[in-house]
């Protein structure tokens, strides 16, 4: 097992608001953050912990903690939004989860009230209560559920997010590990049904990411978050490609900050380091951390 990193505190929420506060905003909205329930939680970590064939390398968790004591930090950093953001493995646990996520999202006003669906005859029923209920965002792991996003059974639950405007997280690219349901193929064939749908496209479709770049540039709604990509973890496997910054600075309406937050192998503001030295400029850094998050209704209109 892969021990974890050592708790972090005053220093690294520091590093974080020197970041951000320059800037001049009131902190940060990360649009990719994983609470899941304990029992989820652990087996998540242990599939990371053991760096099988999903994962593919040594993973350190960094911020392995109580629920409670990670927002606690993610407050420390100025984090004033982020999601829950469950995503289902298999039939049947997409209820479980959802449940869970919208219990525990009453327990802070700073999440965001986020749920998961499954390929499954009941997931059109759910999503349509679930939107109508409040849900704020949904998230979707094809990699991990294994399974394409046009698959005939979700056409029904695509119509009715796409009619609601409600986002999906969408983890579509083969990063870490790539299997035959991953890529940008079938979240290219779902938007051609579904041109009008709003995704995010969890890590920036790393590592297909200038395919991903054009589904951006070509649809309305979808939008990239920053998930990993631009540290030295993912670089490992294949960097951003330099030639692909200025239509991503063109994108700047369009990108939205991520982190990946509590499973990531560094400290946190590593991610933000990252994107100042993509040098795209203060504006752009601006929207990607704060104003586009608020554009799309996901960040307190009081801030």
């Amino acid at each position: 097992m892969t021990e974890p990193a050592p708790e972090t505190g005053a220093a690294d929420a520091a590093a974080v608001r020197a970041f951000w506060e320059p800037l001049g905003l009131p902190g940060l909205v990360d649009l990719h953050t994983h609470f899941l329930p304990p029992n989820i939680q652990r087996a998540v970590w242990r599939v990371f912990d053991e760096a099988g064939p999903k994962i593919g390398r040594p993973w350190p968790i960094r911020y392995r903690a109580s629920h409670e004591e990670r927002i606690d930090l993610l407050r420390a950093f100025g984090v004033r939004a982020f999601p829950t953001h469950p995503y289902a493995h298999k039939p049947g646990v997409a209820s479980y989860l959802n449940a869970w996520s919208g219990d525990f999202a009453a327990t802070a006003p700073e999440i965001l009230r986020s749920a998961t669906f499954y390929p499954e005859p009941e997931a059109e029923k759910y999503v349509a209560e679930l939107v109508d209920d409040g849900v704020r965002m949904f998230k979707i792991h094809l990699q991990v559920g294994e399974f394409v996003a046009d698959d005939p059974v979700l056409d029904p639950v695509w119509g009715v997010l796409e009619d609601a405007g409600t986002p999906v997280t969408v983890h579509a690219g083969s990063g870490p590990v790539g299997n035959e349901f991953t890529g940008p193929d079938s979240v290219a064939r779902l938007l051609r049904r579904h041109p009008r749908l709003r995704l995010f496209i969890a890590h920036m479709g790393a590592p297909e990411y200038e395919d991903f770049l054009v589904l951006a540039e070509s649809y309305p709604n979808v939008h990239l978050d920053t998930t990993m990509v631009f540290t030295d973890f993912f670089d490992q496997d294949g960097a951003y490609p330099g030639d692909l910054l200025p239509r991503l600075r063109d994108l700047q309406p369009k990108v939205l900050l991520g982190s990946d937050f509590p499973t990531i192998p560094y400290p946190y503001h590593h991610q933000l380091d990252g994107l100042a030295r993509l040098e795209l400029g203060d504006d752009w850094l601006r929207d990607v951390c704060w104003h586009n998050a608020v554009r799309l209704g996901l960040a307190p209109s009081d801030w």
